[in-house]
């Protein structure tokens, strides 16, 4: 089935019942209309947005996107991909590959963050000494001299 025509399709949904369904917020359902992530719905003769089959799918595609962490350009660039059968898996999976990168980079930095505190803590014993190694560890970690 062509995913372009899905947007088509029954049901007709207003927005809080596609938010239900999907456990998207509707600001961001209407966010991601606006910046094109999702295209735009049909309209009730009340003016209500009315979405298809092809917006919950395609919802449901940023939605789980966003949750492995990938941000909205890359999440157009995938989906870019979606519409354009022709192109190669190696373009997704180069999308990933450098997501991957950088999830891999956050890690390795948010466990220095963890091995600091955990030495700090340590430090810190009881918590009952004068001084405060935690904050002693924050004011030693700013050189006013750097100029920066």
């Amino acid at each position: 089935m062509d995913r372009k025509n899905l947007q088509d399709t029954a049901p007709r949904l207003p927005i809080g019942v596609m938010s239900q369904r999907t456990g998207c917020n509707i600001e961001t359902i209407r966010y991601y209309e606006k910046i094109g992530l999702l295209p735009l719905p049909a309209r009730s003769e009340g003016g209500h947005r009315l979405y298809g089959h092809g917006h919950l799918m395609r919802l449901g595609f940023v939605r789980r996107a966003r949750e492995l962490g990938f941000t909205l350009d890359e999440i157009r660039a995938l989906l870019q991909l979606t519409e354009d059968r022709e192109r190669p898996c190696a373009e997704a999976r180069e999308v990933a590959v450098v997501h991957l990168a950088d999830i891999r980079e956050k890690i390795a930095d948010l466990q220095a963050m963890e091995a600091v505190l955990a030495r700090t803590v340590v430090r810190c014993a009881d918590g009952n000494t004068p001084e405060c190694p935690l904050l002693e560890t924050l004011f030693g970690a700013f050189d006013p001299s750097a100029g920066g």
